[in-house]
């Protein structure tokens, strides 16, 4: 009993409609007690208690909305041939009985309650007063009472949509910050694998070229110790490409540091520009470079010329770490909306060998920009052919001479 009492005060701290239709009970049974009732106390304690059962039913309209409204049109059929008094308390808990069951999406029960309601309204003033002689509804009144009960369903139809569109708005913004998250996430990662590329290609290019050089002067200081012309010009080779290492990786992991941006809006300053310095390096240890460009070079985007350097220069590091060859040929093609990048050395090739991270970083690179790259081993060492995409002059790029 008292669980039942705390669930119905908390019904009635969390329903605003039951204060409201309190009101209409007290004023029902104010006017009841100046009004004579037929049948003497019994039959006015009875009317009284109809009327609260009605309000007190409401209280739990959304746990059981159908069974609730059921009860309240019974308890209103009960009392209006019982009371002397038509209160409104029935009519005002059955419009926001059949409301709650209207946004509850229950059309078939709403509709069978309504139906049920007119013809038990039609039913007591159209066959039972005909045998009494008086009717206490008239036709005017009943067109309202079914107005009103149609208001209560369409409003309460039409609140269910809108809160159903609200959860589809919601799930959408949920679903839209979980995609963004997703792609924040990709984003991240795939910075985080464009760094690492570019960090391989610069330690492995210049380290390589380090440890070759210095190699070379050791061996040749050994042969012959008293002469140290060619030690003196591996050390400043050996100070050149750390330098020049630094400076590259300085430029980075300067992206790094810039935390107020979302992504890095410059490449490292290489590119194909800077080709000849990085062919001479390769020189200096022992390799015979030779570039050759071919075609009208047009105004290349900046991530294309790094890439294309990249490339190149990670194809050098393999030859002067693994091909053992004595020379390397670098061709740059640029042609009609695309450019063609080669490496031939006439080394001992990988046949047998598999396939390490910097070709398969290479060919991410490629792949990234919609291009292409085919590493090889051929008749005479090994190759590696690279194809990227270049904007063509009707997509705003011309050629560097008609700019």
């Amino acid at each position: 009993m008292l669980a039942s009492l705390a669930s119905f005060a908390r019904a009635v701290r969390r329903e605003p409609v039951l204060p409201l239709t309190g009101l209409v009970l007290l004023f029902d049974i104010g006017t009841l007690l100046f009004e004579p009732e037929r049948g003497g106390w019994e039959v006015a304690l009875g009317g009284r208690a109809l009327l609260i059962a009605c309000w007190v039913a409401l209280a739990f309209r959304r746990r059981w909305p159908v069974p609730v409204a059921a009860a309240i049109l019974v308890c209103g059929a009960a009392f209006f041939p019982l009371s002397a008094v038509d209160g409104a308390t029935p009519l005002a808990c059955f419009m926001v009985a059949v409301y709650t069951v209207a946004r509850a999406g229950r059309p078939a029960a709403v509709i069978t309650l309504f139906v049920t309601a007119m013809l038990a309204i039609g039913y007591a003033e159209f066959v039972l007063a005909d045998d009494r002689g008086k009717r206490e509804v008239d036709n005017m009144a009943i067109a309202l009472i079914g107005g009103w009960l149609l208001s209560a369903i369409a409003f309460g139809h039409a609140m269910r949509v809108r809160r159903a569109y609200l959860n589809e708005t919601e799930q959408r913004v949920r679903a839209a910050e979980r995609e963004r998250d997703v792609r924040a996430r990709q984003s991240a990662t795939e910075e985080r694998l464009r760094l690492a590329r570019e960090l391989h290609d610069v330690l492995g290019h210049n380290i390589s070229l380090i440890n070759v050089q210095a190699a070379a002067a050791l061996h040749r200081s050994t042969k012959r110790p008293g002469q140290t012309e060619e030690l003196v010009a591996a050390l400043e080779f050996v100070r050149d490409a750390s330098k020049e290492a630094l400076r590259e990786l300085r430029a980075t992991l300067g992206v790094l540091r810039q935390v107020d941006e979302d992504a890095p809006t410059a490449p490292a300053p290489a590119g194909l520009e800077r080709l000849g310095e990085l062919a001479d390096r390769a020189a200096a240890t022992g390799l015979d470079v030779r570039v050759d460009t071919s075609g009208a070079p047009p105004v290349v985007p900046p991530q294309i010329s790094l890439a294309a350097y990249r490339i190149v220069q990670e194809s050098l590091t393999n030859v002067t770490r693994h091909a053992g060859a004595e020379g390397a040929a670098i061709t740059v093609d640029y042609a009609p909306g695309e450019l063609r990048v080669t490496v031939e050395d006439d080394g001992r090739g990988a046949a047998d060998a598999p396939e390490g991270s910097g070709i398969a970083g290479m060919r991410e690179r490629a792949r990234a920009l919609g291009g292409e790259l085919t590493a090889r081993t051929t008749a005479t060492g090994f190759r590696v052919a690279a194809r990227l995409p270049l904007p063509r002059r009707s997509e705003g790029v011309a050629p560097a001479g008609e700019r």
